[in-house]
């Protein structure tokens, strides 16, 4: 079983709980392989797949809005990961048993890419997440506004 180690974290909250899903949804696809249920692997790794491609278009949205110069790359990253993992499927799917194979590619490729392109946006995304908390702690425009207005 996979175990969350803290140097994966990226210091955002919500990226490092999907993070956290994610390996936990591979600790779940071994637990299936380990009970040979065949129902129990399809409903994970479609469950994981799903999941992955949504946390990455919510990253790829969070590096976009933070203005960070390498997201082009970034996503094309995870779209070539995408199609790995649909290689692994349709294998699957073809009756190849792939599931180790595949857990060791999971593993290793997603603790590779938190350590080394998740790291690499951090920075700017906090800073983003940051200013963004700041400017609508002040209340945003239409507070500011009213408070000079009638303040």
């Amino acid at each position: 079983m996979l175990v969350w180690q803290e140097d994966l974290d990226t210091g955002i909250d919500v990226i490092d709980g999907q993070h956290r899903r994610i390996v936990e949804m591979i600790n779940q696809l071994e637990a299936a392989r380990l009970s040979a249920s065949q129902v129990a692997i399809v409903e994970v790794l479609d469950e994981l797949v799903d999941y992955t491609l949504s946390h990455f278009a919510f990253e790829e949205a969070l590096m976009e809005q933070a203005g960070y110069p390498f997201c082009a790359a970034h996503r094309r990253v995870h779209e070539i990961f995408g199609k790995r993992v649909q290689d692994y499927r349709l294998r699957f799917e073809a009756g190849e048993d792939i599931l180790d194979e595949l857990r060791t590619m999971l593993a290793r490729w997603l603790f590779n890419h938190i350590r080394g392109d998740d790291k690499a946006y951090s920075d700017t995304v906090k800073r983003h997440l940051n200013d963004f908390a700041r400017h609508h702690e002040q209340g945003g425009w239409l507070k500011r506004t009213v408070q000079r207005l009638f303040h």
